[in-house]
């Protein structure tokens, strides 16, 4: 079987080099079908090799010169930071060198390259930014949650459908509902964005649309994919984060408040950290796949450890194996001539 090339900037993100380092080496001993490429300083990457004793002809160095900060204006950095370990891994993409790579840098950087350097499938408008988010049944996909923070009704159509390609493909859910962000389940409620996506999305006979779905219910798992703006979703996905967290805060500290609470709390401190804070925690899910590009690029969060990436590098594994670039440019194209052929009549 072939193998899967995955390219990772080590450099990028809050715990760099050892997170993506630790990851990549526990990738390679569980995954015999991939073969990951490090970008970045490699002085700083082999120390961190020699530091947890790895070494794998599957995995491999390249060493780069530059590095994207955090702060740095995005296109002005992708255009003169040539050396730079993130457009190194995306040239490599877009040359066919590496099948997918991974960043937990800078989301702008993120975004920039992938639309510039990798380059956007025919016929799709703008690439969203999909986070897979906890719910009660499984998982939905958050889409977008941080790439177009602007978007127009064109946009959220193809954002669903992408989605449900995706939702279908790589995570097996046979016909994934689609709802659309909204502050109530009444058609005539919404912005004029969501009120003028509602009909395509209904005469879309390639989802399945089921209508609005609010804030609230997406923890109960209300959809399969949840289309929105980026600036919506990214509200939505950053709420969701902090959320777990502070319930189990706000219930220890109850609980510790009295000896009946203390004994209680003992007894279920173990259920309660497996039962709710290992079911919202976000390194579960791994990165955001930018969908609708040529190759897959996948931001991983700028605070994710060594599981957050070992679990973006399964995402690609997946995403790469049930070859969903192609189905979405399979129906990027269809659309495309159905928009024509109307146009003609």
């Amino acid at each position: 079987m072939e193998r899967i090339r995955i390219a990772i900037d080590a450099m990028g993100g809050d715990l760099a080099p050892a997170a993506p380092v630790e990851a990549a080496a526990e990738a390679i001993r569980q995954n015999d079908g991939i073969e990951l490429i490090l970008l970045g300083d490699e002085q700083a990457i082999r120390s961190e090799l020699d530091r947890i004793g790895f070494s794998d002809s599957r995995l491999s160095v390249v060493h780069c010169t530059e590095r994207i900060e955090m702060a740095e204006p995005p296109v002005a950095a992708i255009q003169k930071k040539k050396d730079s370990s993130l457009v190194r891994g995306m040239m490599m993409v877009r040359k066919g060198e590496a099948d997918a790579v991974i960043s937990a840098g800078s989301t702008g950087a993120v975004l920039v390259g992938g639309q510039v350097l990798v380059g956007r499938i025919r016929g799709v408008e703008r690439p969203p930014l999909g986070a897979l988010m906890p719910t009660e049944k499984g998982m939905s996909l958050l889409i977008d949650c941080g790439a177009n923070v602007d978007a127009r009704p064109t946009w959220l159509l193809q954002f669903a459908e992408m989605g449900s390609i995706y939702m279908e493909s790589a995570l097996n859910i046979p016909n994934p509902t689609v709802g659309i962000l909204n502050i109530g389940a009444e058609e005539e409620k919404g912005n004029s964005l969501v009120k003028e996506t509602i009909p395509l999305l209904k005469e879309c006979s390639s989802i399945n649309f089921i209508g609005s779905v609010e804030a609230r219910d997406i923890p109960s798992g209300a959809a399969d994919v949840i289309v929105t703006d980026a600036f919506s979703g990214n509200l939505i996905m950053k709420m969701y984060e902090g959320t777990a967290t502070t319930i189990y805060r706000i219930a220890k500290k109850g609980l510790m408040s009295t000896l009946p609470g203390m004994i209680g709390g003992l007894l279920i401190k173990g259920t309660l950290k497996k039962t709710l804070l290992k079911r919202f925690d976000a390194a579960k899910y791994g990165g955001a796949p930018l969908l609708g590009l040529k190759g897959l690029v996948v931001k991983a969060h700028g605070s994710s450890g060594a599981v957050e990436f070992r679990v973006a590098i399964e995402q690609c594994t997946q995403f790469y194996r049930e070859n969903v670039n192609e189905k979405i440019r399979e129906r990027m194209e269809a659309q495309a001539s159905a928009i024509r052929e109307m146009k003609k009549r």
